[in-house]
């Protein structure tokens, strides 16, 4: 464990930064196989087939990675730490822009408003898990237990997702 204020290394940051990424990975496998998978069966001509839109997660996903390296930077150039500051900090800065998009979106495409709404709250829900799990990181919380947490994570939304665990209905 490093002390709180002192600057992580590199291999430190790559590390929190793929932990944080992993985090948003998990809740949004969570949210679009299951909370929003309805709302990609229908056939729609603002989304692709399944098929192809399957083909492409690992793109988005980068999407994502993107945005960890985005947090991880401004993050630690505004000093921001701890796991609540750090989720807080994700919550805006994803709502501001999930927001700017899905607005974008809504007037220029033919996405179903649920749909719009759907990734707002769930894409700006991503992000502040990310901001948690990165704020966490740079405060001074051992990668391995961080890692070890984001691991259970995703071994639980994994288990969920092959039925061998039940999962909260909404």
């Amino acid at each position: 464990m490093h002390e709180p204020g002192v600057h992580l290394s590199l291999c430190s940051l790559i590390l929190l930064t793929l932990l944080g990424w992993l985090s948003m990975i998990g809740f949004d496998f969570f949210l679009h196989a299951g909370l929003l998978a309805r709302l990609y069966l229908t056939p729609s001509p603002f989304l692709l087939p399944a098929t192809s839109a399957f083909r492409l997660i690992p793109v988005g996903y980068l999407s994502f990675l993107i945005l960890a390296l985005l947090l991880v930077w401004l993050m630690t150039r505004l000093q921001i730490q701890r796991a609540w500051p750090g989720g807080v900090f994700g919550l805006k800065l994803g709502g501001a822009m999930w927001g700017a998009l899905v607005l974008g979106l809504f007037s220029i495409s033919t996405a179903e408003p649920l749909l719009l709404l759907g990734w707002f709250v769930g894409q700006t829900v991503e992000m502040a898990i990310g901001g948690a799990v990165i704020g966490s990181g740079l405060a001074g919380t051992s990668l391995r237990r961080l890692g070890l947490m984001v691991l259970a994570l995703l071994i639980a939304i994994g288990l969920q997702a092959l039925g061998l665990a039940p999962a909260i209905h909404v």
